[in-house]
């Protein structure tokens, strides 16, 4: 490797010390509370048997739900690998919040672009909101990036809103991940002008990044993907959706179908990975953060833009980097490939990506496909050229990872 490259990454290395610490204390005190669900609902061998056919009866299933709802501070969850992404669970999810009529009002400005489409914001998708009359409203964020609390208010008093959608985390956006704390003011606004208002948070990319989840602050409903955070890198597919029980129910009746509910979907034999992925999550989460915080680090070695800053409070896994043209973006994300363990000898190129307006460029070399708890690095091919880089399954490898990418940019 580069010797400029070496240099660069171990006083890089040394600025992040104080703050890998602190994301240590963040994973232990997560453990801590995983271990306690795991104790307080006497997880056995027997969970992890499998179910086949309808899936009756799922010990491990079944308790699986109500870790989730411990640790997420909720009434009940639904954990399933019948969810295809995290679209899907949120998708499910918002179909649990509104009728036809009633507005979909999201607080913080467009949605993640995947999700546009199943809203219909976009696109002319049959079985969308839209299409069955789902009305959709947005407040954009204020000027310093945080939620604009009196234009929340005001918008919630047309009688039609119903419901309110939060992002968690920055999608494909140049704005910061909002903390749970600032969820929790988001909720105390809302039921401040009208409490029959259902507040959703789109929870993906932020679960345990902090100690307390939205569910502890007041969120009636969230959802998530199991290849993301709480799959811990193990879990082979699925998504969640938690909250208050009547809610969590409509949106497993999206999932199968009304009168069914969460009461069918077989597990295939993939119990244990649900759970140990679970267990490994507080820790596979503070890697992953290490790795976006050794990349800022190493960003501001070379002069580039990146957000958020070595020392910022972080409430997703996502680190932002500007490198302002298609080519260096390329660049950039050769490197990453070339850190990756899975297809390492394979060229990113742009394409036109299922769910997007523009061709997206991403570096992905997983055990599990699309897994964005393991390291990645992907982004539009749009002005200001952001590529959002994500996970690191392990500091040791994310860091490499990231190295070699500086040295692509280097070799420009």
């Amino acid at each position: 490797m580069n010797e400029a490259v070496l240099h660069m990454a171990e006083r890089a290395e040394a600025r992040c010390a104080e703050r890998f610490r602190s994301l240590d204390r963040t994973a232990q005190k997560n453990t801590e509370r995983v271990l306690d669900a795991f104790r307080t609902h006497r997880v056995a061998e027997a969970c992890f048997a499998g179910t086949t056919g309808y899936g009756y009866d799922d010990l491990g299933r079944e308790t699986l739900d109500r870790i989730y709802a411990q640790l997420l501070g909720t009434e009940s969850a639904v954990v399933r690998i019948g969810f295809v992404n995290g679209t899907h669970a949120l998708c499910s999810a918002l179909f649990a919040l509104a009728k036809p009529g009633e507005i979909l009002l999201s607080v913080t400005g467009l949605p993640y672009d995947t999700l546009q489409e199943a809203i219909g914001i976009r696109g002319e998708g049959f079985g969308s909101l839209a299409f069955y009359g789902i009305r959709y409203e947005q407040v954009d964020l204020a000027e310093n990036g945080g939620p604009d609390y009196p234009a929340i208010a005001e918008a919630c008093k047309n009688p039609a809103v119903s419901a309110v959608l939060i992002q968690r985390s920055r999608g494909y956006a140049g704005r910061k991940a909002l903390t749970v704390h600032e969820i929790g003011e988001i909720v105390k606004t809302v039921r401040s002008v009208r409490p029959e208002i259902n507040v959703m948070v789109d929870n993906c990319y932020g679960e345990f990044t902090d100690v307390i989840e939205p569910g502890h602050v007041g969120a009636d409903l969230m959802a998530g993907s199991l290849i993301k955070n709480p799959g811990g890198g193990l879990a082979p597919a699925g998504g969640y959706v938690a909250g208050r029980e009547e809610l969590v129910q409509r949106a497993a009746c999206r999932l199968t179908t009304p009168g069914i509910g969460g009461e069918c979907g077989a597990s295939l034999g993939n119990n244990r990975l649900l759970f140990q992925g679970l267990f490994m999550a507080p820790h596979v989460v503070a890697q992953a953060l290490k790795t976006a915080v050794f990349c800022a680090a190493m960003m501001e070695e070379m002069g580039i833009v990146s957000f958020p800053g070595i020392e910022e409070e972080r409430s997703d896994i996502i680190q932002t980097v500007c490198l302002r043209s298609e080519e260096r973006m390329k660049r950039f994300c050769r490197g990453i490939q070339r850190g990756a363990p899975v297809d390492s000898f394979v060229t990113p190129e742009p394409w036109a990506m299922p769910g997007y307006d523009d061709p997206v460029i991403m570096a992905a070399g997983a055990f599990i496909q699309g897994s964005s708890i393991e390291l990645s690095a992907d982004g539009p091919i749009r002005d200001p050229y952001y590529v959002y880089v994500q996970g690191g399954i392990t500091y040791e490898s994310g860091k490499l990872g990231i190295m070699y990418a500086a040295e692509e940019l280097l070799n420009a």
